[in-house]
């Protein structure tokens, strides 16, 4: 069965950092990209990152590139992101996600909340 559990959200304020960890399992973690959305309040949860299983590639949305970085640790199964420069419109829940065979798989999310 597989799991995602997301953990290292919080309250930070502008310009500050954290990173999220993803713990993967169920599954051959080595072999499938990972992914993280986030949910911004109100609105529809949309694609930031991608961490693929070949040579490193990581790949962004415009609103985090420069600012966010994925990686991956294919020997623990977990998947992170480091986030820096944070500004309140990143607040929002944050999701790991692998797509398995055709399916979405989810973790529960984290809060990130940006504020001063």
């Amino acid at each position: 069965q597989v799991q995602l559990v997301e953990s290292g959200g919080g309250l930070v304020q502008p310009g500050g950092s954290l990173r999220l960890s993803c713990a993967a399992s169920g599954f051959t973690f080595s072999s499938y990209a990972m992914y993280w959305y986030r949910q911004l309040p109100g609105k529809d949860r949309l694609l930031i990152a991608t961490s693929a299983p070949v040579r490193g590639f990581t790949a962004y949305a415009d609103t985090v590139k420069g600012r966010f970085t994925s990686s991956r640790d294919d020997a623990e199964k977990m998947v992170y992101l480091q986030m820096n420069s944070l500004k309140p419109d990143d607040t929002g829940v944050y999701y790991c996600n692998a797509l398995i065979d055709g399916t979405n798989n989810w973790g529960k999310g984290t809060q990130v909340t940006v504020s001063a």
